[in-house]
């Protein structure tokens, strides 16, 4: 996989925030698969070149448990400030309630690749690799918009081990 541009990247940002004047209806398709699997191994490789223990400067707002709220998400944006205005680290858990898990996880990778030393996402226990490829089933077996979040979130458990 090639590296993003910085122009493919702000492309992404702008089709993401575009959504936030959209009534969530499971059928977004903003970003296509390839794309995806191009900004998961992209935000891998920004993962990789930053130490496991971050030292982080103030001041940082500390976000956690987004649970795929994306227009939760947005507001946390809209009343903190739109990064890079403002330092953020968020702690985890931020798929798999809300019908905009996509939206909010690309959104969020999107950030960390554009501004990584002032974006910080940590893995949570319930992002570990098993505990989502059985979140992926079950929403799967499910149907409905699930379903279409559970195919791509394979590719996101698969981009990060």
């Amino acid at each position: 996989m090639g590296k993003m541009e910085v122009l493919e990247v702000d492309r992404f940002m702008s089709q993401l925030l575009e959504a936030r004047n959209c009534r969530p209806s499971g059928k977004q398709d903003q970003l296509k698969e390839a794309e995806i699997c191009a900004l998961c191994y992209r935000s891998r490789d920004v993962f990789m070149e930053q130490p496991m223990l971050l030292e982080l400067e103030v001041p940082l707002k500390i976000c956690g448990d987004t649970h795929g709220q994306y227009s939760d998400l947005l507001r946390l944006f809209e009343y903190g400030g739109f990064p890079p205005e403002a330092n953020y680290l968020f702690l985890g858990d931020y798929v798999d309630r809300g019908k905009q898990s996509l939206e909010t996880i690309c959104l969020l990778l999107v950030y960390k690749v554009k501004y990584p030393d002032n974006f910080f996402l940590l893995r949570a226990i319930t992002s570990a690799r098993p505990l989502t490829e059985s979140t992926v089933s079950m929403m799967s077996a499910s149907g409905g918009t699930a379903s279409v979040y559970g195919k791509r979130s394979r590719t996101v458990s698969i981009a990060f081990p």
